[in-house]
């Protein structure tokens, strides 16, 4: 059994086909071949050549090491991550079927694999940093392998996808496409500060960091004491002494799990008792899909943070923090040049 990172497009935009279809797709516009027709990778650059003439060479090769698989490497058995881009979370599904090529399925849905999401929503915060590295490859398509990926999800997988007790056991060189692909660095870093923050804010201290970080955008905020508090950890609003709008009832979560649809509902009701105009909703670990799902519906009353929006907001006020705050999340900021194909 192999196990493969695909990516549903650079920001998510093709997670819920992916999800909803029981599938992996691969989503480059305009492939209208058979890759079964192309086993012999020089045909199949060649073709991917001529598909994409205004493409250099070396962005074809690129293509062709993540479009190839699918077709030529993949097995029915195998494992398929799904980082999602809506949650802080991961999918991992079974291939059931073998590739399928239908010239008819709207553009870019021709090429498939039918696959078994057995395991969703598992918080990124789950796994260890180094196998996070290698779910941040830039690639769309590659295999896992690096420092026993493989075994250790596997493991993970028996264990409740927890990590299990640390082992004394050798990791061995990857051998695949994951070794040279690069990886996303920004988010290597993001999962870096996410498990530090967890580590020193759980239950009501990430309630004090949210209450930092409403302060420094502006609002007045009341924080419940630690407790009972009828569901509403937060109440912030503008104006003067907080008498004005927007007013904004806040939940606070960092269970081990992502938070599931009843507890979204849940805010609606506090808001209304508290005659809240909005309703913020943070679950350091996710939401689970059904959520993310029902975020357009809640989109002119409610607001979603996972761990990324939070860091994203701790950033973008860091200035702002209070020195309590700064000196427990010591941040610098640095500059690199970005890579320009992008």
């Amino acid at each position: 059994m192999s196990i493969w990172l695909f990516r549903a497009g650079k920001n998510g935009e093709y997670e819920e086909k992916f999800l909803t279809d029981n599938r992996i797709y691969l989503t480059w516009q305009n492939l209208n071949i058979n890759l079964k027709n192309y086993k012999d990778r020089s045909l199949h650059l060649q073709k991917l050549q001529e598909l994409y003439p205004t493409e250099k060479l070396n962005t074809i090769k690129n293509w062709e090491t993540q479009i190839y698989p699918i077709a030529h490497r993949m097995n029915i058995g195998d494992w398929v991550v799904l980082p999602s881009k809506r949650t802080s979370t991961i999918h991992i599904g079974q291939i059931l079927g073998d590739y399928t090529y239908n010239e008819n399925n709207e553009d870019p849905y021709h090429h498939y694999r039918n696959v078994d999401w057995f395991a969703k929503d598992i918080p990124r915060n789950n796994f260890d940093q180094d196998i996070l590295y290698s779910f941040g490859a830039f690639m769309t398509v590659c295999k896992i392998t690096r420092n026993d990926a493989e075994k250790r999800i596997k493991a993970m997988a028996e264990n409740g996808w927890k990590v299990p007790g640390v082992s004394n056991t050798m990791f061995h060189d990857a051998d695949d496409t994951t070794a040279g692909s690069g990886t996303d660095l920004e988010e290597a870093i993001q999962d870096a500060i996410s498990k530090y923050i967890i580590q020193k804010f759980k239950g009501y201290k990430m309630e004090i960091l949210i209450e930092e970080i409403l302060k420094a955008k502006g609002f007045t905020v009341y924080h419940s004491k630690q407790g009972a508090d009828g569901g509403k950890d937060l109440l912030a609003s503008g104006g003067e002494m907080g008498f004005g709008s927007p007013k904004i009832c806040v939940q606070v979560k960092t269970q081990d799990a992502p938070i599931d649809r009843p507890t979204l509902d849940q805010l609606g009701g506090v808001m209304n008792n508290v005659h809240a105009e909005y309703g913020l909703l943070v679950s350091w670990n996710g939401f689970k899909d059904s959520v993310a799902r029902a975020e357009g519906n809640q989109f002119f009353k409610i607001r979603l943070w996972d761990s990324a929006d939070v860091i994203r907001e701790i950033f973008e006020n860091y200035e702002k923090l209070s020195p309590a705050i700064k000196a427990e999340i010591p941040l610098k900021q640095i500059w690199i040049l970005s890579d320009k194909e992008e």
